[in-house]
């Protein structure tokens, strides 16, 4: 998700029992952003969700 949307993602987790639910944020915007600008943002999410994938059910 956007950084811009990390409050609310956290609020409706936390609603849900999940107050810690790791998440994956970007810079926000993304719609006008070129192919660049985007392969580099979906490098960083790339690079937060591994970690969190391996970390699941451990």
């Amino acid at each position: 998700m956007t950084d811009r949307f990390v409050a609310t993602a956290k609020a409706v987790a936390g609603v849900n029992g999940l107050k810690d639910y790791p998440f994956a944020v970007i810079a926000h915007p993304i719609a006008n952003n070129d192919d660049a600008v985007l392969r580099d943002k979906a490098r960083i999410a790339v690079d937060a969700i591994v970690p969190m994938l391996m970390r699941r059910g451990t």
